[in-house]
């Protein structure tokens, strides 16, 4: 990053336009507030400002300017797609990223088995492997 320059907090989204997710589960959580900028969205949802679960993923209807922060993304199960003109959609790549950076630490994504196709050992077993 250059000097002087503050990282955008859009850098750790993936957007997708004119998408919006629609939650079938009723226990999932939405949180919505006017704010003028995307920006001003992802910020919020990365720092969890005001949340009172881990935000996911936001919807920003560029019309009424309203920020819809999400408790889940397009991988959560009992959530469906909707095409949306209003909408833009922007999913943490934390939670939509289906590869794993360095050792691993941070994943928080989907894949539970090998290349090869074996499972994964839970996280909170130690067999077969001590970690």
């Amino acid at each position: 990053e250059g000097k002087g320059k503050k990282r955008s907090s859009l850098h750790d989204f993936k957007k997708t336009g004119e998408l919006m997710l629609i939650k079938v589960n009723k226990t999932l959580e939405v949180k919505t507030k006017l704010l003028n900028t995307t920006e001003q969205c992802a910020k919020r949802c990365s720092r969890n400002k005001g949340l009172s679960f881990t935000c996911k993923a936001f919807a920003y209807d560029r019309v009424t300017k309203r920020c819809h922060w999400l408790s889940f993304n397009s991988l959560t199960n009992g959530v469906r797609k909707k095409q949306d003109h209003a909408f833009d959609l922007y999913e943490k790549k934390d939670y939509v990223r289906n590869c794993i950076i360095g050792k691993g630490a941070d994943y928080k994504g989907t894949v539970s088995v090998t290349r090869s196709g074996i499972q994964c050992q839970a996280w909170n077993s130690m067999i077969p492997h001590e970690h």
